[in-house]
């Protein structure tokens, strides 16, 4: 892949001018974007955080802890948030980092080394491109983008400006994960020819919200960006905007990449050919436009004249366990149910998310973004089994200091990927089609109807650039 290649400084440098500062246009906004920085031994790398009432708050906890990181800079477009965690920064100790309210302004500052972008999903891909045309590396967020073709622009903007640009898939940095997919390749079970992803939360209707002004101090037409401009209700908002389709992609787009990222990862593919997806938004009447029970199908033609399955669940509301998925020590983790008077209590999970492998020998499964286990044969005898979590920060800075891109864990190529078996299955879905895909040009063969959908439309002047 392009953007695993290590780029030298000087091929880097021959793309500016002689002063070895380029100009980038950034809806409308002009800057310099500096050379390529050379860290030495002691200096910190300066990070960014966009987005962060929610993921992105982790973000600036684990960067913080991130032994030559600093969080130079955050970006949120409402106050409150930001003086909340402001707040919080200086309760732990932690120093005042510089504020934005727009992300191009954070952009211009020149000392800004990297950002890390946890936003709702339609700005993931148009804030990573705009960073890559400013001499930013990145991480962002899962899913790295909110339509199909958007993802390819991110990956083309990785290449063209020799960026790191990480994925937050973070299962591939971790240990357990690592060990499962290598016992995988050496045949542990056998031909591995179908994958599960699961993801089964329990999600309480969001019910039905008024049309309201905005809070005092957001900035709603930033918050908007690239969407339609459409009147302001809490459902839109803070976290339910992943429901609603102008912003969101649903749990398949939300916790489901995840698994759709661990499962294609151990099934050993790429892009499909065929997908196929049923489902629905059942039980609750709300404002919730994606589903919240949704079953997808994926095929894939191997080299070899093989096929290859996946097939991906999202279920909303009460579920059963498999394979021990989301039980004590193996997933998200169960809460204590107390029994009956004199009876012990149950453990009950509160999530089944992972994935299951099959193969003429045996099964795999995974959870929690660190453990693995097996189980082989007709009788399910256990097999190895391995316990290991991940530090995807410090797999993105040692990148960001050496500049060797194929020593990325998750780097964006995969991450588009993967998202895009996620915009496929919502596209085959809301059209109640089955898709043919033409894995090469990235494009529904036949279906001029599904290629406007996975295209996505953008609100001027927040549009996604094709980067060629």
């Amino acid at each position: 892949m392009k953007n695993r290649i290590e780029f030298s400084r000087r091929r880097f440098l021959a793309k500016g001018v002689e002063t070895g500062a380029g100009l980038a246009a950034v809806s409308g906004v002009t800057f310099l974007t500096h050379p390529e920085r050379v860290f030495g031994a002691n200096d910190r790398v300066r990070v960014a955080v966009a987005g962060i009432r929610g993921q992105g708050f982790g973000h600036i906890q684990d960067w913080s802890g991130e032994p030559g990181v600093e969080v130079a800079a955050v970006c949120d477009v409402d106050e409150s948030v930001i003086s909340q965690r402001l707040g919080e920064m200086e309760r732990r100790g932690l120093p005042k980092p510089a504020v934005f309210k727009d992300f191009r302004k954070l952009l211009e500052d020149k000392s800004i080394d990297a950002v890390s972008i946890a936003t709702q999903n339609h700005w993931h891909s148009l804030m990573g491109i705009w960073a890559c045309q400013a001499g930013k590396d990145v991480y962002v967020e899962k899913p790295c983008s909110h339509n199909l073709w958007e993802g390819r622009q991110l990956v083309r903007a990785a290449e063209k400006y020799k960026r790191a640009v990480m994925h937050g898939t973070q299962g591939r940095s971790a240990g357990g994960y690592i060990e499962g997919i290598r016992q995988l390749s050496r045949g542990l079970i056998g031909e591995v020819y179908m994958a599960r992803g699961l993801c089964f939360k329990i999600r309480d209707t969001i019910g039905k919200a008024k049309q309201e002004a905005a809070p005092a101090g957001v900035d709603y037409d930033l918050w908007t960006g690239p969407a339609p401009m459409k009147p302001f209700t809490k459902n839109r908002f803070h976290y339910n905007w992943h429901w609603i389709w102008d912003t969101g992609n649903g749990d398949m787009g939300n916790q489901g990449v995840h698994e759709m990222d661990m499962a294609r990862w151990g099934l050993g593919v790429g892009l499909p050919n065929k997908i196929s997806a049923i489902g629905g938004h059942f039980i609750f009447d709300d404002d919730q436009e994606t589903p919240n029970t949704l079953t997808a199908s994926f095929e894939f033609n191997m080299p070899d004249g093989k096929r290859k399955m996946l097939v991906f669940e999202v279920r909303h509301w009460i579920s059963n366990t498999e394979a021990e998925i989301g039980m004590p020590g193996f997933g998200a983790g169960a809460q204590a149910i107390p029994g009956a008077a004199g009876e012990a209590s149950r453990q009950q999970p509160q999530a089944m998310c992972g994935n299951l492998y099959y193969g003429s020998k045996g099964y795999v499964a995974m959870a929690g973004y660190e453990s693995f286990k097996s189980w082989l044969g007709a009788n399910h005898e256990p097999g190895p089994s391995k316990t290991e979590g991940h530090n995807r920060w410090a797999n993105f800075v040692e990148v960001v200091r050496s500049r060797k891109m194929e020593k990325l864990n998750a780097p964006i190529e995969e991450g588009h990927i993967s998202s895009a078996l996620v915009h496929l299955a919502n596209a085959s879905y809301r059209l109640g089609r089955t898709l043919h895909f033409d894995p090469k040009t990235e494009q529904v063969i036949g279906d001029e109807e599904a290629n406007k959908l996975l295209r996505g439309t953008y609100r001027k002047p927040y549009v996604v650039p094709e980067v060629v």
